[in-house]
C-alpha cells in the first residue's frame, strides 16, 4: 500500500495536499500581473485546506491552498489587496459573470 504524500494533510477520511511554495509563488505572480484584485479567504472543509481565492477587476480568478487563514490575510495585506472572509461575504458576482462568459465562449468554439 502506498503512503500519502509527505505534504498531505489529514481531514476526516480524506487526504488533501497542503499548501506549498509553488502555491505561494503562483499567488504572488498572479496578484502582481493583474489590477483591482481582492482576496477571499475560504475556510478549511472536509476536502480542502484553507484556500485563498483572488479575483481581479474583470472577474478573472485563481484559487490556491494556503497554510492558514492568518497567512492568507497577511499575504493580502503585504500585497495591498483587500481581503475578506468568503464564508461571511460570499463570492463576488464579477467572478460568476466571468465564468459565464468563459462557458459561453467555449460553447461557441467549433468542435474538432
Amino acid at each position: 500500500m502506498s503512503r500519502p504524500p509527505r505534504d498531505a494533510a489529514r481531514t476526516g477520511s480524506t487526504r488533501v495536499r497542503a499548501a506549498d511554495g509553488t502555491d505561494e509563488q503562483h499567488l504572488r505572480e498572479w496578484v502582481q500581473a493583474r489590477r483591482g484584485v481582492e482576496g477571499f479567504v475560504e475556510p478549511r472543509t472536509a476536502v480542502s485546506e484553507v484556500t485563498l481565492l483572488l479575483v481581479a477587476h474583470d472577474g478573472e480568478w485563481t484559487r490556491r491552498r494556503v497554510p492558514s487563514v492568518k497567512w492568507a490575510h497577511d499575504f493580502c495585506n503585504d500585497h495591498q489587496v483587500p481581503s475578506y472572509d468568503a464564508a461571511v461575504v460570499g463570492i463576488p458576482q464579477r467572478m460568476r459573470d466571468y465564468n459565464a462568459r468563459i462557458r459561453q465562449a467555449q460553447k461557441r468554439r467549433p468542435q474538432p
